[in-house]
């Protein structure tokens, strides 16, 4: 049996084209052929930061991807998301989302500070850089990711709902603080 090189990919294999890009932690998400590369820096003031890379592909290229924590709930509702596509002149643009139900979405201001973000798209994949300034003293958050198929006039469309996509998330992710990565990057 063969295996693919897109199949036997990990995190550990991605590099960033940006110089000084780099990221101590990196974790193979579930599902999506999703990947998220962390840092946590717990002495950053006057909050802990958490600097990321999502990386997934659109489920159309004309879509979108999003990552989110969830300090209030397990699914999407409540996300305070991160959400990456192409804008109406091209260029790729990341914007936030506090996802308050699944009819209609708004770009917003999110619960967490964030202190920059980036987005690109290559090769069928788009990468969310961000940074986020952390409450001092969370202990850990539903984290949780998403593809659509289809932006309209710059607001991202609602996505199918197949169970790998209901599956999208993890319960009470805290890699940070409260459990360590045995494999890092």
């Amino acid at each position: 049996m063969l295996i693919s090189p897109t199949v036997s990919q990990t995190c550990r294999s991605q590099t960033f084209t940006q110089a000084n890009t780099n990221f101590t932690n990196c974790t193979d998400l579930p599902s999506l052929r999703a990947y998220l590369h962390w840092t946590y820096n717990p002495t950053a003031r006057p909050n802990p930061t958490l600097s990321i890379a999502f990386i997934a592909p659109p489920a159309r290229p004309a879509g979108w991807v999003a990552w989110a924590l969830n300090p209030t709930g397990t699914g999407m509702v409540g996300a305070q998301s991160l959400i990456a596509f192409r804008d109406t002149n091209g260029s790729v643009v990341v914007r936030t989302y506090n996802i308050s139900s699944y009819s209609s979405i708004a770009e917003s201001r999110i619960s967490y500070e964030v202190i920059n973000r980036r987005g690109e798209y290559s090769d069928g994949v788009f990468r969310i850089f961000a940074t986020l300034a952390m409450p001092a003293g969370s202990a850990g958050v539903n984290q949780v990711w998403q593809v659509g198929g289809a932006v309209s006039n710059g607001v991202p469309l609602r996505h199918d709902f197949p169970t790998e996509r209901l599956s999208s998330r993890t319960n009470k992710w805290c890699e940070w603080g409260c459990v360590s990565d045995p494999g890092g990057e």
